[in-house]
C-alpha cells in the first residue's frame, strides 16, 4: 500500500485504522472501545484496554527469547565510559528498583519527579515508574531550583529520583544541592529522595529524606509489572509557555504505546534489532518518545549519548558514534548540524569514519535551513528527512514516512501529514487556504493515539490554548502553507511574523536568504519596534569558524541578497554578527528573548536557556550597533 492509500485509511476509518495498529503490541485487556470522548467531549482512544508500558518495552522480549540482546548502548564522551545493557540486565535493575519504591510508599495513582543527566539510570527510573503505575515528570537536569520547585508543586510528586551531578561539557553540576534548595522553596514537599552517587567529586549533602540509589536497588526485590488503563497518565512533561508558568503536557498510556511502535516502523523505518538514536535528552519529548519508550518497544537497541555534538571532544562525535554502534538511524536537531557545519565546513571529520550502516539522518525540533540541508547532502551520503512535531503530539505529525513509502524531498518542506493527521491550513477567520497561502497550521479532531490528553490540572488553559481559536480543530501555534502535492512548509510560531508598514513578512523566510550566504554559519532574523514602519527586521548572524570577512561586507552582501530574493519590501537594514545565539537546551533559538531586548521590553529569562551569559553579549552588540531602543536617534525623538 503506498502513502495516499495508507494516509487516507487513516483519516476516513480511524477506528478501524488505529485498531489494526493496537492488535500489534500486547495487552492485558484488549481494548473494544477504540474512540470514545472524556467526560470534556475530547477525543478518548482505547478506553476499556488496560496494558503496562515497561512490559511492553522489556519483559515482553525477555519472554520472547531476546533477554540476551542490546537495550541501551550507553556513550558518555564527557567520562569516556562505553556501556551496554541487555533488555534481561535493564529488566533486572528496573523492576528491583520499582521494588524499592513500593517499600518507599509509592503505588500506582502517584507521581514522581525524575531529575538526572543523560544517563541509564535516567531511564531505569522512567521505566521504574512506568511498571508500577506511577507518573513520572522528568525535569531537564540542571535546571534552576526555582523551575523545579514550581514543578514540584504542580504535578506534587511523592518522590524526587536524582543524581549526585552532571556534567555540561568538561564542567561538573551538582544537582543533589539543586534538588535541596528546590524542595526548600517549594510548598509540596516530596517524602523521600533516591540519589544515583555517580562517584565523580561532587559534594552529596545528606538530608533525612535521602535513600542512595545502589543501596535500594541491592536490597529490593523484583517486582511484577503493574496493568493500568490504557488513559492512566504515563508522564507529564513540562514545556514553557507564554504566561511564565510552565505547561504539563500530559500522555496516556495505551495510546503512546500504539503510537511509538507505528512511528518507529513506519516514520524511521526501524526493524526489530536495529540501532537507533535520538540524539536528544530524557529531559525533552524526544527522549521518551524515542530515546527510551519507541526503540524499546520496538526491541531496538538505543542509545543514551551524554555528550554533545561539538567539543566532545570535537566535531567527530556524531559520526565516531554512527560508525563505533553502527547506527541504522539518528535524530538530532538542525542546530547540531550547524555547530558541526561550523567546527568542520569541509566536513573533514566526516572522511574519518565508516557510516556504511547509516541508513537516514531525522532532523526536528526547529526549521531545517536550506544551507544546513545542502551541507549535510554534500558531505553525508544518505537521505537527510526534516519533519515536525511537538512536545503535545508526543511523535511525529508531518514526515517523510519511510517505513510506507519513500516519497521525493522537498528541500524546505517538512514531508507530508502523518497518518492520522487531518492538517489544515487555515486563515484568522477559520476558512481553509489554498496551496501555497500561508495561515494557521491546524489539526481536525479527533487527533490520533499518543497525542496529548489535556494539562495536568488545568482544563482552561488547555481548551484556550489548543481548542478554541479554531473549534473542532487542535491550533498547532505555527504558521505554514502546503504546496499543490500537499507538501506543507512550517514558516514558525505564528508571533514569529512581522509586520513591516503593513505587510506581514515571515522571519523565517529571511533567515533562509540570510542562511544561503557563504559565510554564515547560522543566523536569526527577528522583528523589532521601529516608529515609522511599525516593525523592521534584524538579522544577526555567527560566521563560520576561522571566516575573516569584515562585518561591514557581510552586512551590505546579505542586505542585498534579501532585496533580491525577497524585495525592499522586508525592509532589512540592519546586520549584526554575534560570537553565538541565545538558544534552549534543546537547541531552539530563543528569538521572543533577543527581540524583548531590542525593544526594551520586560522578559522573563526562560528556564531553558543553555547559558544565560548571552543575553549580555546579545545586548552589548545592540549597544555597540545602537540597534533598536538603544539607537541614539530613536531615543531623541522619543
Amino acid at each position: 500500500m503506498n502513502y495516499n492509500e495508507y494516509y487516507t485509511n487513516s483519516i476516513t476509518q480511524p477506528e478501524n485504522f488505529w485498531k489494526e495498529q493496537a492488535d500489534t503490541i500486547d495487552w492485558s485487556r484488549k481494548p473494544e472501545i477504540i474512540l470514545s470522548q472524556d467526560e470534556d467531549g475530547y477525543p478518548l482512544w482505547y478506553k476499556d484496554g488496560e496494558l503496562n508500558m515497561c512490559y511492553l518495552a522489556l519483559d515482553k522480549h525477555i519472554a520472547d527469547g531476546y533477554g540476551d540482546h542490546v537495550a541501551f548502548i550507553y556513550d558518555s564522551p564527557v567520562t569516556q565510559t562505553i556501556k551496554k545493557y541487555t533488555f534481561l540486565e535493564v529488566k533486572t535493575e528496573v523492576a528491583k528498583l520499582a521494588g524499592g519504591m513500593q517499600s518507599l510508599g509509592l503505588k500506582k495513582g502517584h507521581t514522581a519527579v525524575i531529575y538526572m543527566p543523560m544517563i541509564p539510570q535516567a531511564a531505569f527510573a522512567m521505566l521504574a515508574c512506568a511498571r508500577i503505575g506511577v507518573t513520572h515528570s522528568v525535569v531537564f537536569g540542571g535546571f534552576a531550583p526555582h523551575e523545579l520547585a514550581i514543578r514540584i508543586d504542580d504535578c506534587k510528586p511523592r518522590l524526587i529520583i536524582t543524581a549526585s551531578s552532571g556534567i555540561e561539557v568538561d564542567r561538573l553540576i551538582t544537582y543533589k544541592p539543586l534538588v535541596d534548595e528546590a524542595i526548600a522553596l517549594a510548598i509540596h514537599k516530596p517524602k523521600k529522595v533516591i540519589v544515583f552517587n555517580r562517584k565523580l567529586g561532587a559534594r552529596i549533602p545528606f538530608k533525612k529524606y535521602d535513600v542512595d540509589y545502589n543501596a535500594l536497588v541491592y536490597g529490593s526485590e523484583e517486582t511484577p509489572c503493574v496493568p493500568v488503563n490504557a488513559s492512566h497518565p504515563l508522564y507529564v512533561l513540562y514545556t514553557s509557555g507564554t504566561t511564565g508558568k510552565p505547561k504539563g503536557v500530559v500522555r496516556d498510556t495505551g495510546g503512546c504505546a500504539v503510537a511509538l511502535k507505528f512511528s518507529m516502523q513506519k516514520i524511521y523505518n526501524i526493524k526489530e534489532g536495529d540501532v537507533f538514536w535520538a540524539a536528544s535528552d530524557v529531559g525533552w519529548v524526544v527522549g521518551h518518545s524515542f530515546i527510551v519508550y519507541g526503540p524499546l518497544i520496538n526491541r531496538s537497541s538505543s542509545i543514551i549519548f551524554e555528550g554533545k555534538p561539538i567539543k566532545t571532544p570535537d566535531a567527530s562525535t556524531f559520526w565516531r558514534i554512527i560508525d563505533e554502534h553502527k547506527v541504522t538511524a539518528m535524530f538530532t536537531a538542525p542546530t547540531a548540524i550547524r555547530a558541526i557545519k561550523k567546527e568542520d565546513p569541509n566536513g573533514d571529520f566526516i572522511k574519518q569514519y565508516d557510516l556504511s550502516s547509516l541508513k537516514t539522518q531525522f532532523l526536528a525540533g526547529e526549521r531545517c535551513d536550506l544551507a544546513t540541508l545542502e551541507w549535510y547532502n554534500q558531505h553525508i551520503p544518505v537521505p537527510a528527512i526534516d519533519h515536525w512535531w511537538q512536545t503535545e503530539s508526543g511523535w511525529p505529525m508531518i514526515a517523510n514516512m519511510m517505513g510506507v513509502e519513500v516519497l521525493a524531498v522537498k528541500p524546505g518542506s517538512v514531508g507530508k501529514a502523518v497518518c492520522g493527521y487531518d492538517i489544515k491550513i487555515f486563515d484568522e477567520e477559520g476558512n481553509e487556504l489554498q496551496a501555497n497561502q500561508q495561515g494557521y497550521v491546524v489539526v481536525k479532531l479527533p487527533l490520533p493515539p499518543g497525542t496529548l490528553m489535556g494539562l495536568w490540572n488545568d482544563q482552561p488553559r488547555f481548551n484556550t490554548g489548543y481548542l478554541e481559536q479554531f473549534p473542532g480543530y487542535y491550533f498547532s501555534g505555527d504558521g505554514g502553507y502546503k504546496d499543490e502535492d500537499d507538501y506543507i512548509y512550517i514558516t514558525g510560531r505564528v508571533d514569529d511574523v512581522i509586520n513591516v508598514a503593513g505587510h506581514r513578512l515571515s522571519t523565517a523566510e529571511m533567515e533562509e536568504v540570510v542562511a544561503s550566504h557563504q559565510s554564515v554559519a547560522e543566523c536569526a532574523v527577528i522583528g523589532i519596534n521601529d516608529a515609522l514602519k511599525g516593525q523592521i527586521p534584524l538579522a544577526l548572524v555567527v560566521t563560520k569558524l576561522n571566516d575573516d570577512i569584515e562585518h561591514f561586507q557581510l552586512e551590505h552582501e546579505i542586505i542585498k541578497i534579501v532585496r533580491q530574493k525577497i524585495g525592499a519590501v522586508a525592509s532589512l537594514r540592519n546586520v549584526v554578527v554575534v560570537d553565538r545565539l541565545p538558544k534552549t537546551r534543546s537547541g531552539k533559538i530563543l528569538r521572543k528573548l533577543m527581540q524583548s531586548i531590542a525593544d526594551g521590553a520586560n522578559y522573563t529569562v526562560p528556564s531553558t536557556i543553555d547559558d544565560e551569559s548571552i543575553i549580555d553579549e546579545i545586548e552589548a552588540v545592540l549597544i555597540k550597533n545602537e540597534i533598536g531602543i538603544f539607537n541614539k536617534q530613536n531615543t531623541l525623538n522619543n
